[in-house]
């Protein structure tokens, strides 16, 4: 019936009330919270205490502090990496699985791959261009290199949808699959012809966004990283995703 209580530190309700107080529009980005010295009073706490929060809030991307300023920290405006900081620690916490990310992603990705083709710009789909150029130029010149272009390109594909939490979340996911890129390549008897697959499965993906078929295009995305990373799950686990992409 009921759970365990955790204790809670007085820095963590300092912190949940200066969050809430942005929330609600108490406090604006641009303004500054007062002197340690006054929160001190105002919350009633040590000095350790304000600095412990004020280091949480930090971290969190919602203020700029310097320790001892008497103007008091800065607050910042909310930006895609305020959401990105705790996404990523949660993907990389251990509490979610190899096919946790592998379903997300093949959903995070259809849906960019989708928009982008139907959105882009000149400008954007040239970017997904010069990515894809590079990553045909990293075959064979080593893992790193190729995760870090293969990263690049994704990275571009999310950009020219506009949409800055598909960015963001699609950021994340890639960020933490990148190591089983690098160790997929590792594991290769032929690295080389394993990356020279992947390049003509990324080409197909630019030519569909190309010509602005974005149902097609999403549904390569799909087939792409089942067809990568669907041997890596149970049978029924790996039938269960080609059920629901129709692959």
């Amino acid at each position: 019936m009921f759970e365990p209580v955790r204790p809670v530190r007085a820095y963590e309700r300092v912190v949940e009330q200066i969050e809430s107080a942005l929330r609600r529009g108490d406090l604006r980005a641009g303004e500054r919270l007062p002197s340690e010295r006054e929160l001190m009073r105002q919350f009633q706490v040590s000095r350790s205490t304000v600095r412990e929060a004020l280091r949480v809030l930090e971290s969190n991307g919602l203020l700029r502090s310097r320790q001892g300023d008497p103007q008091g920290a800065e607050l910042l405006p909310l930006s895609p990496d305020t959401l990105r900081r705790p996404m990523d620690k949660l993907a990389r916490s251990g509490e979610i699985s190899f096919e946790d990310l592998l379903q997300f992603r093949i959903l995070l990705d259809g849906a960019a791959s989708y928009l982008a083709a139907r959105l882009h710009d000149e400008t954007q789909i040239a970017a997904i261009r010069s990515a894809l150029e590079r990553l045909h130029s990293t075959v064979g010149a080593g893992r790193t290199a190729w995760s870090e272009a293969d990263v690049a390109f994704h990275d571009a594909i999310a950009q020219a949808t506009g949409n800055p939490l598909l960015q963001i979340c699609s950021a994340v996911v890639r960020s933490v699959a990148t190591g089983m890129i690098e160790s997929e390549i590792a594991e290769a008897g032929d690295s080389a012809g394993l990356m020279d697959r992947w390049v003509r499965q990324h080409s197909r993906l630019f030519e569909l966004i190309d010509a602005r078929d974005g149902v097609e295009a999403a549904a390569q995305a799909r087939r792409d990283l089942l067809e990568e990373y669907g041997v890596h799950l149970p049978a029924d686990r790996r039938q269960l995703l080609a059920d629901w992409i129709g692959s």
